[in-house]
């Protein structure tokens, strides 16, 4: 099993780049950086997770930044958004962005995405939230005419540009993973159709042999196997049985999560995460 670090990277927290050193040392595979442009005041939206959103959330990084920062003070390990919200975003600015990235990391860089909750937060950017997974979809397939064509143009609903070039290219052929988070039966169909690896909920994780049986029919469906796809997972618990269990169901990789804390408490987090993972082996 490959071990991933998470950290809610935001103004008060351990510097990205410093983080990522920190991890590349240890031997972790992969950081994570999440991302919300912005957190509406309103509050319409509520919190997932139940209860008071917690300001880390409003107090992120950009995503980008911050791994280009982690990707040049580093030199093996891979850097990753976990997740980035599409339905927030430009098209070809993030097909820019990701393949700059990817460049710059020299093919490091695994893409995770996600639709987002917020329904506020993309309305602020125009997305309505009931188009939020069409949207994706376009924007996806937009990027990767950008990513894979030297003279790449696209028609869609939500998504509409004549011939363009864009370079640079990505480093990794045809482009960087991409790795979607999502929960619903329609969320595995949309994996199983146009990404290379999946990011279960932790309430799906309880049932993860059903899900992953689920999810290979659907894989079969589109003429691709479950070996075709990274099965990750966010807030893996501190229990190496329980990772021990996953590992042999076919998880592929467990992220721990870090807090937005001080340096000195998130490197004594990292090595009991380090621990965790020579434990689980």
């Amino acid at each position: 099993m490959l071990f991933g670090t998470m950290l809610y990277s935001t103004d008060y927290a351990m510097r990205p780049d410093e983080f990522a050193v920190a991890c590349e040392e240890r031997g972790f595979e992969s950081v994570w950086l999440p991302e919300h442009t912005h957190i509406p005041a309103s509050r319409r939206t509520p919190f997932p997770g139940g209860g008071d959103l917690p300001q880390d959330y409003w107090h992120m990084l950009d995503p980008f930044v911050a791994l280009t920062a982690a990707a040049i003070a580093t030199k093996k390990i891979k850097i990753a958004t976990g997740v980035c919200l599409i339905t927030e975003r430009d098209p070809i600015v993030t097909a820019k962005e990701v393949a700059t990235l990817d460049l710059l990391s020299n093919g490091r860089f695994l893409f995770g995405i996600g639709a987002g909750w917020n329904a506020e937060e993309m309305e602020n950017h125009g997305t309505r939230f009931e188009d939020r997974w069409k949207v994706l979809e376009e924007r996806v397939d937009a990027m990767k005419a950008c990513w894979t064509q030297d003279d790449s143009a696209f028609h869609g609903q939500h998504v509409n540009f004549d011939s363009i070039w864009s370079w640079p290219k990505p480093v990794q052929k045809p482009h960087p993973p991409i790795i979607m988070g999502a929960a619903s039966s329609w969320g595995r169909e949309r994996v199983a159709r146009f990404c290379d690896g999946w990011v279960p909920l932790p309430a799906q994780m309880k049932n993860i042999a059903a899900e992953l049986s689920d999810l290979e029919s659907r894989l079969i469906r589109h003429g691709r196997k479950l070996s075709d796809i990274e099965i990750s997972f966010f807030w893996a618990p501190e229990d190496a049985d329980v990772l021990k269990r996953y590992r042999d169901l076919g998880v592929h990789r467990a992220i721990m999560a870090c807090p937005a804390d001080s340096k000195d408490a998130t490197l004594k987090l990292l090595d009991r995460h380090a621990a965790l993972m020579v434990a689980v082996g």
